[in-house]
């Protein structure tokens, strides 16, 4: 912008400036979200539906989704929420201390290795074809957040495990399944068990042209896996001990992992509701667990 445009357009930016102190105010985070992710609105039960149809890779790309590790607990020094380097490939410092505590043959450590362990995040691209709490986003195109859960009801229909099903890729265009997301609370947890794929459909009656530019309007997925989205271990090392208020010293971790209780050196966490006590890599619904945490952690930070 130039400086002359920039004068020409200081009413129009004083009052779009009074509109985000105006959210600020009155507790709107919406402008801290990206819009491009689609989320459901669940009722007062819990409840929630919609129907969405998982889309193809994007040109340049080989895969409809993108997988990311991250963690999420407390600990006496805050929140602990931050993406793993083993998104990666690389050694993180969550899952090295995790593997220590649970090779240590203490009880309580194994316990904190269980809470403190990464969770599993897919990220794809969806049309939405049915919401019925914002029926304004029908027909558009999101990036959608899943965890293992719609991951495993996505693999079950790629690869059916009884002979009379044929295999189904639900992100074809012309051949794939439209998805019925079904949401409910169980015993106080979000459960889509009853989430399902349609029969096979073409989309958009198959019409290549309107499905070309439909494809155009997809978002990249592997931008979220950048270097520069993580940050670097000594970061998240620094992170980790200021949350388990652990020195930085060679014996500050070495003392947790030898302490048999709680009242002499090993962290307290708090396990969200959402959260189960299974080690590493069975994962919940990743967006509702950060959910969570992020509005914990806003007030703690």
């Amino acid at each position: 912008m130039s400086f002359a445009n920039m004068k020409k357009q200081r009413k129009s930016n004083f009052s779009r400036l009074n509109e985000e102190i105006g959210k600020i105010n009155n507790g709107d985070q919406k402008g801290n979200q990206d819009d491009r992710f689609w989320k459901p609105e669940l009722d007062k039960s819990g409840n929630g539906y919609a129907v969405l149809r998982l889309l193809p890779p994007v040109d340049g790309e080989d895969l409809p989704w993108v997988r990311i590790f991250n963690h999420g607990f407390q600990g006496p020094g805050g929140w602990y929420i931050e993406n793993s380097l083993t998104t990666l490939g690389k050694k993180d410092p969550v899952s090295e201390y995790n593997s220590q505590l649970w090779n240590s043959g203490i009880e309580a450590n194994k316990d904190l290795a269980r809470k403190q362990k990464r969770r599993l995040t897919y990220i794809s691209n969806v049309l939405v074809l049915e919401d019925p709490k914002h029926p304004e986003n029908e027909g558009k195109v999101f990036l959608y957040k899943y965890g293992k859960k719609i991951f495993d009801k996505i693999n079950d229909l790629m690869n059916p495990q009884f002979e009379d099903e044929s295999p189904i890729n639900p992100f074809d265009f012309w051949e794939g399944a439209n998805f019925k997301l079904k949401i409910r609370k169980v015993e106080g947890f979000t459960n889509y068990d009853k989430s399902e794929f349609a029969a096979p459909s073409a989309l958009m009656d198959g019409d290549d042209k309107r499905l070309e530019d439909l494809w155009k309007t997809q978002y990249k997925l592997q931008e979220f896996l950048l270097p520069e989205n993580f940050k670097t271990f000594d970061e998240l090392q620094e992170r980790l001990d200021k949350v388990l208020n652990v020195s930085a010293s060679p014996n500050g971790l070495a003392a947790a992992l030898t302490a048999e209780t709680d009242d002499i050196g090993v962290p307290q966490h708090v396990t969200p509701p959402q959260v189960k006590n299974d080690f590493e890599e069975s994962a919940e619904e990743e967006s509702d667990s950060m959910s969570y945490f992020s509005k914990l952690a806003e007030e703690d930070w």
